[in-house]
């Protein structure tokens, strides 16, 4: 088969998203592709935990949270938390938004990018927050 009859060289189908299909649909072609590293997309997320990090900051049209906020609302130990944040980071998902010192120890907050917005309740110093709860 050739690439004319809808197949190109690698053997797969072709899934409709060419220019020359765009144009028999009446699509101009000229929408913005947004790029992504599909491999690095898939590694990142291949873990429940991690999918489940990103809809939890993901809630409220984006929420800015640390590690250790994150563990208390999955209920799971901080440990485990920490490093699942730490290769979302890595891979570019989430980003740094802030760091606060706690005791002796760096607290980090984490947003999904492109959510970025004024410092919101969840973004305020934990005893700030007990405090305004209480």
């Amino acid at each position: 088969m050739s690439p004319q009859d809808g197949f190109p060289h690698n053997g797969h189908t072709s899934n409709g998203n060419s220019a020359a299909n765009s144009a028999e649909n009446g699509h101009n072609g000229a929408r913005a592709a947004v790029p992504v590293n599909w491999e690095r997309l898939a590694r990142a997320t291949a873990h429940p935990l991690r999918v489940s990090i990103l809809e939890i900051l993901g809630i409220d049209g984006g929420r800015v949270l640390s590690p250790s906020d994150l563990s208390r609302e999955l209920q799971i130990p901080l440990s485990n938390t920490n490093y699942h944040v730490t290769e979302l980071a890595k891979s570019g998902l989430i980003e740094l938004v802030r760091e606060r010192q706690v005791r002796g120890a760096t607290e980090h907050f984490y947003r999904l990018p492109g959510t970025g917005q004024a410092e919101s309740r969840e973004e305020q110093p934990t005893e700030e927050r007990a405090w305004a709860m209480a």
